[in-house]
């Protein structure tokens, strides 16, 4: 999609059904006035729901004394609303489009922080600072590099004490997933932290409107960090990979020729572990799994 965009939504259209649109969040209107259009290249979807906004804010218990690293800052709806709660807003921006926008729009407000950056590839310890040990990330993502940014985030050398992100609600579903029905997913983001769902989100939030529902997510990470040390990760996931390498086979034979080892060394292994070798990884807590490694 290229030029500029001119759209008018009239008072009674269903956009307006779903609460209040503020013009601090009509996108449609700035991408106007600076000739730009959303990149589905990028996968940008523009919150255009003020009360959706408060809500992810909410979600991420932003307070006055708060430090928060928003992801994916667009045109700065929630930036301006995190602005109002927080003390200290660093909005990263990986479309250099939109950063004279951002940097316009804030730039009477010194607690914002407008940075251009790829946030899979930012050293977010230099960027957040002295807030590196304790700040909070939230954001609006495209969904095509959801599970990327959500490990860049929980695996980061300084991860945040809370996250808060829009996700498409399906893989949502798959984060939060229990025992009989655990996925590579849902074990990579448990065992960092404890994900929720905290509200469906109605496509006509978004603007442009994505062909998929989604969800409003939070993640608190585990107070005493994860349950594997640094060190052992590497080991963790190599063995959490071969174990959902074969969905729906019993656990010894999808490790067995996941890891390349007989499958009589490994029925020992798990029994060490004290893990049925004829379950199915689906079924496996994280602490199993946890507890499998730690006896490898």
């Amino acid at each position: 999609m290229g030029g500029i965009v001119r759209i008018v939504y009239p008072a009674h259209s269903e956009q307006f059904r779903y609460g209040t649109i503020s013009p601090m969040t009509i996108p449609y209107q700035h991408l106007d006035r600076f000739g730009l259009a959303p990149k589905k290249s990028l996968g940008q979807n523009f919150m255009i729901e003020e009360s959706v906004l408060g809500r992810m804010a909410d979600a991420a218990e932003i307070g006055p004394d708060d430090a928060a690293l928003e992801i994916g800052a667009g045109l700065g709806a929630l930036t301006a609303c995190l602005a109002e709660r927080a003390r200290r807003v660093a909005a990263v921006e990986i479309d250099g489009r939109y950063v004279v926008p951002l940097r316009e729009r804030f730039a009477d407000q010194p607690r914002v922080e407008v940075v251009q950056a790829d946030i899979l590839k930012a050293d977010i310890g230099a960027m957040m600072g002295a807030d590196a040990g304790a700040y909070t990330a939230v954001g609006n993502l495209p969904y095509y590099i959801t599970t990327a940014i959500i490990r860049c985030l929980l695996e980061n050398t300084h991860p945040p004490r809370l996250v808060a992100l829009t996700v498409q609600y399906e893989v949502g579903l798959r984060i939060i997933a229990a025992p009989p029905d655990m996925s590579l997913l849902a074990v990579s983001v448990q065992v960092y932290g404890q994900p929720e769902i905290v509200t469906r989100l109605a496509a006509e939030v978004f603007y442009p409107r994505p062909k998929v529902e989604s969800a409003l997510m939070r993640i608190r990470p585990h107070a005493a960090g994860p349950p594997i040390a640094p060190e052992a990760r590497a080991a963790f996931f190599r063995v959490v990979r071969a174990g959902f390498s074969q969905p729906r086979k019993k656990i010894k034979n999808s490790l067995s020729a996941g890891l390349h080892q007989e499958p009589e060394a490994v029925v020992h292994w798990l029994a060490r572990a004290e893990i049925d070798p004829a379950r199915r990884a689906e079924t496996l807590t994280v602490d199993e799994w946890v507890r499998m490694v730690e006896r490898q």
